[in-house]
């Protein structure tokens, strides 16, 4: 290393030396709102509610019109 490299680059770290700490470091936190895993989960999440609603749906319409096979006359 050269003794003049050195005394550059500490003229250009003193007066900014403050700054070089500020930011935060590590790994981006990952946003919610564009995970590709959690959005797969949420749109299967829905789609088990929704079949699980039609199926309930469907059965108690069919109990209250009488269209039910399984009740006895």
């Amino acid at each position: 290393m050269h003794p003049a490299q050195v005394s550059q680059w500490k003229k250009e770290l003193l007066p900014n030396a403050g700054s070089l700490f500020e930011g935060q470091r590590g790994p981006k936190p990952i946003n919610a709102q564009n995970d590709p895993y959690r959005l797969y989960a949420e749109i299967g999440h829905r789609n088990m509610a929704m079949d699980w609603l039609k199926k309930s749906l469907g059965s108690a319409y069919r109990r209250a019109s009488g269209l039910d096979s399984t009740e006895t006359r």
